[in-house]
């Protein structure tokens, strides 16, 4: 079932974004040839008007064809490149464009049902740096470190990507009471002492170590298990748990025992400390109730932190934040609607249908954004060319345009592949 959903989801967003490609060409005189849903050999397909509509055997993609889009010709009438330039730009753009409609219709009735998320200060930490700074529960975010916020979850974006250090200063611009301050402070700091493993939460099998933390510098290996500690016998993750909160970690060395092909070692380690920056206050986590022209005006929002966060998550791939290794194609998409599904069941249907809405605003945002990138065979990659040709107002020269275009998609098919490999590894 859940395959099925993020096939619908899938071929829906793709549908609508060709569908912008065909309503556009029509009105600009240009012959569709064939629309179509799907990739592959014909399923079922008829013509009407001189356009072919199919749909085909793989349902992931589809594609708008129109007469002479991929030639030199021009002279054809109703040929793409017979049309004039700024009809071609408007038909190349209108994908993308249809794409964000799409978002924002569907925001829209995710807001008028769910709501929206404010970033609302609901809990400031008693005798912390943010209580002494002003702020208070009830304060509205407005901007956190130059970053505007219009949602709690632009808050999290930040937050996620930018690592609060212990010794940086904090500048928030917050509204109380319809008006807007601003205060900056220096966040506490959590000191804790680690031994520098990773575990499941009920056993004390060493799934992965901590990069220079003790337990890898006193020898400790990926799948040992860790049996005891100063002498008190650990058997699961609930006791382990339970001796570090009746006696935590400091920076007294420790004598533990751990299990390794049968035979049981032991070791002296001192744990490390380890300090995080606390910010002191806690933002809203759940939506509160949109009312009346609020639901247009916060699913644009819900819009907007979709475009922002995929061209910040861009940007972190270009600056090496983020690696190929993070991306996500078909199979991944396929793989992240079918777990929001099933984990979104338990919560009734209204939950389902309102996740399964996110995600085709996730990736009908998404998409569009991609497909605007200047990047050959991509939709800005035409543009670029177009509006080459609308300034110099004569075209460049087509073949040139055709070898560009072929070479950027042979690179996308080849990234695809990665892609897909990776996405492969993640799920088994």
């Amino acid at each position: 079932m859940k395959i099925i959903i993020a096939i619908l989801i899938f071929s829906g967003i793709v549908l609508i974004h060709e569908l912008g490609h065909f309503l556009l060409a029509k009105k600009n005189g240009i012959v569709v040839t064939e629309f179509s849903l799907g990739m592959g050999p014909r399923l079922v397909s008829t013509v009407r008007g001189g356009t072919r509509y199919s749909v085909k055997i793989l349902p992931i993609g589809g594609s708008c064809a129109m007469l002479g889009e991929d030639t030199e010709e021009e002279q054809l009438p109703g040929s793409f490149n017979a049309a004039p330039v700024w009809g071609r730009i408007s038909v190349v753009a209108a994908g993308p464009v249809f794409n964000f409609i799409l978002a924002f219709v569907l925001s829209v009735l995710i807001v008028g049902f769910v709501g929206y998320n404010p970033a609302e200060i609901m809990q400031v930490k008693e005798g912390s740096a943010a209580e002494a700074a002003g702020l208070r529960p009830g304060d509205i975010i407005k901007e956190y470190q130059g970053y505007h916020i219009d949602l709690g979850k632009d808050l999290y974006l930040y937050s996620y990507l930018n690592q609060l250090e212990a010794d940086e200063v904090i500048h928030i611009v917050y509204e109380r009471d319809g008006k807007e301050y601003e205060t900056s402070f220096t966040p506490d700091v959590n000191v804790r002492y680690l031994l520098g493993l990773n575990r499941s939460a009920d056993s004390m099998e060493v799934t992965s170590l901590i990069e220079g933390m003790p337990l890898e510098d006193a020898g400790v290996k990926q799948g040992d298990v860790i049996t005891g500690i100063n002498g008190v016998k650990i058997a699961d993750g609930a006791a382990y748990d339970a001796y570090i909160q009746e006696h935590p970690l400091s920076d007294e060395p420790v004598d533990i025992t751990y299990m390794r092909d049968g035979l049981e070692y032991e070791a002296t380690i001192t744990p490390a400390e380890y300090r995080t920056a606390d910010s002191g206050f806690s933002y809203r986590g759940n939506c509160v109730k949109a009312e009346g022209f609020e639901v247009l005006k916060y699913g644009a929002l819900e819009v907007k932190y979709m475009l922002r966060s995929t061209l910040v998550s861009l940007r972190e791939l270009f600056t090496g934040g983020l690696g190929v290794k993070d991306l996500s194609g078909p199979v991944g998409v396929v793989d992240a609607i079918g777990t929001t599904y099933e984990e979104s069941k338990s919560q009734g249907m209204l939950m389902v249908w309102m996740n399964m809405l996110y995600m085709a605003v996730l990736l009908s945002a998404n998409l569009g954004v991609m497909n605007l990138l200047p990047f050959p065979a991509l939709d800005g990659g035409r543009l670029v060319f177009l509006i080459l040709e609308a300034i110099r107002r004569k075209p460049v020269n087509r073949q040139l345009e055709g070898m560009v275009h072929f070479a950027g998609l042979m690179f996308l098919m080849m990234l695809m592949v990665v892609v897909m490999y990776h996405d492969i590894l993640r799920i088994f």
